[in-house]
C-alpha cells in the first residue's frame, strides 16, 4: 500500500510538471482516475479513522480533505494553480495514503472488519444443517420409536431460527418423510398462527405487537413452556470484559454508559451495541430486560432493495473489538460456531448448561409452544407428547434445558 501510494504521488508530480506537453485526452483520464481514488481512498481513510476510535468529526475531516487535495491536484494538472503551490495537496494527499495502509493493516489485524474475517451472529443460518430427513442433519433423534402416532390431518408446525433444530427433531420423529417442515422466523410464525396458516409454533415470549395482533384478529393464545434457555450477551474475544451485571446492560443499551473504559477496559473506544430488529425473539428479550428503563435507537445501516431503491434497516451484529451482542446461549455457541465471540458472565455467573439447569444463571428464560385456543385434538396430542418424555428428550438432545 505504501509503495502504491509513493508511485502514485510521483506520478501525480510529473504530471503536474509536465501537464503542458501531455495531450488533453490523457488529462481527462487522469482527472477520473484520481476522482476515483479520492472516493474509495478518501472514504476508506475515513472509515478507518472511524472503527479505530476516533471521532466521526475527525473521519469526516479526513474525507474532506481527501476531496480538497484531489481539486487543489487536478487544478494544478490543468493549469489553473501555480506550481510552488503544488506541495501543499501533494503532502495532504500522501498522509491520506499513508493513513489507508496503516488502517489497512489495522482494520485486519486488530479489528477484523473485511466480512470473510468477521465473526458475526446473523439473524438467520442454514436450516438444511438441522433438516428432519437430510442425510447427515444434525438433528436429534430418539433411541427407539416414538410414543405417540398421528393421524389425520397433521399439525402444521413453525418457529423461532433458534429453536428449529428442537422442532425439526419433533418432526423427524412423528411426520413422514414427505411432509414439509416450514421455516419463518419468530415474526413471521406469530403472525402465521393468528392468521390460521400454523398450528403450533415454538418461540421466545412475543412482543407487545405480536400480543396486540392476536388480539385485534379475535385469536387467543395459549403458552406452554417447553424448555429453558439463556438470554446472553457476547463481545470480541480479545475483549478484556467477562463480566458485567444487569444494571451495566441497561446502562449500555440505554445510552448511559457509552465507552468500554467504564466497564474497566481502556482503549476500546466508544462500545458498539448492537440490537435486533424489532418484533425477533432476541429483541424482545431485551426489551423486558430493559422494563422501565428506555431503549436506545440501535445502530443502522442502509442496503439497496430488490426494486433498487435503498431502505435503512437494523445494522446485523459486527464482531468489532469494541462491539456488544445478544442471543440466545444455543444459537451463539451451537448454531454459529467460531471462537472469535466470548460470552459475558452476568452478575458473575456464565451462562453455561448447567447453570441454565440449575437457575442460577440470572437471564434464563422458558421458551413455548404456543397454540390457539381453539386448536384441533391433533395439535394437543403432540403438544402432550412434546411436554412427556420423549419429547423433553429431544429437547435435551438438541441442547437445550427441558422444562421438566
Amino acid at each position: 500500500m505504501i509503495a502504491i501510494a509513493v508511485l502514485f504521488l510521483l506520478v501525480c508530480v510529473a504530471v503536474i510538471y509536465y501537464h503542458k506537453n501531455i495531450p488533453v485526452v490523457f488529462r481527462v483520464l487522469f482527472t477520473l482516475g484520481l476522482a476515483v481514488l479520492t472516493f474509495y481512498g478518501g472514504i476508506f481513510a475515513g472509515l478507518m479513522v472511524a472503527f479505530s476510535g476516533g471521532s466521526d468529526i475527525l473521519a469526516y475531516s479526513v474525507m474532506v480533505l481527501a476531496v480538497l487535495a484531489a481539486l487543489t491536484i487536478d487544478f494544478a494538472v490543468w493549469g489553473i494553480i501555480k506550481k510552488k503551490f503544488i506541495w501543499i495537496p501533494l503532502v495532504c494527499l500522501a498522509g491520506i495514503c499513508v493513513l489507508t495502509g496503516i488502517g489497512d493493516n489495522v482494520y485486519r489485524r486488530v479489528f477484523r472488519s473485511y466480512p470473510e474475517e468477521v465473526a458475526t451472529v446473523p439473524n438467520d443460518f442454514d436450516i438444511y444443517e438441522y433438516a428432519p430427513f437430510e442425510e447427515g442433519s444434525k438433528v436429534a433423534r430418539l433411541d427407539g420409536e416414538a410414543t405417540l402416532s398421528l393421524e389425520g390431518e397433521l399439525p402444521v408446525m413453525d418457529g423461532a431460527a433458534a429453536l428449529y433444530p428442537v422442532y425439526s427433531a419433533f418432526f423427524r420423529a412423528l411426520y413422514p418423510e414427505d411432509e414439509y417442515l416450514p421455516y419463518s422466523n419468530t415474526r413471521g410464525a406469530y403472525q402465521s398462527i393468528v392468521d390460521g396458516e400454523r398450528d403450533i409454533i415454538f418461540v421466545v415470549a412475543p412482543s407487545e405487537e405480536q400480543l396486540q395482533y392476536a388480539a385485534d384478529n379475535g385469536v387467543e393464545l395459549e403458552f406452554t413452556p417447553i424448555g429453558k434457555e439463556a438470554f446472553v450477551f457476547f463481545v470480541n474475544a480479545e475483549n478484556p470484559v467477562d463480566s458485567i451485571t444487569v444494571d451495566q446492560i441497561k446502562g449500555i443499551y440505554s445510552g448511559n454508559i457509552t465507552d468500554w473504559s467504564e466497564l474497566g477496559a481502556d482503549g476500546l473506544g466508544k462500545i458498539r451495541a448492537f440490537q435486533r430488529n424489532e418484533g425477533s425473539g432476541s429483541q424482545t428479550a431485551l426489551i423486558n430486560l430493559m422494563g422501565d428503563t428506555p431503549l436506545m435507537s440501535p445502530p443502522k445501516e442502509d442496503i439497496s432493495g430488490m426494486m433498487g431503491g435503498i431502505i435503512t434497516q437494523v445494522a446485523d451484529y459486527r464482531n468489532f473489538a469494541n462491539s456488544i451482542g445478544f442471543s440466545f446461549r444455543f444459537y451463539s455457541t451451537e448454531m454459529v460456531q467460531n471462537n472469535q465471540i466470548k460470552l459475558l458472565s452476568i452478575d458473575g455467573v456464565y451462562p453455561s448448561e448447567e447453570n441454565v439447569r440449575n437457575g442460577s444463571y440470572p437471564l434464563t428464560t422458558e421458551f413455548y409452544a404456543v397454540t390457539r385456543s381453539d386448536a384441533d385434538e391433533n395439535t394437543r396430542l403432540l403438544l402432550d407428547w412434546i411436554c412427556g418424555e420423549q419429547g423433553q428428550e429431544l429437547i435435551e438432545k438438541t441442547g437445550y434445558t427441558p422444562i421438566k
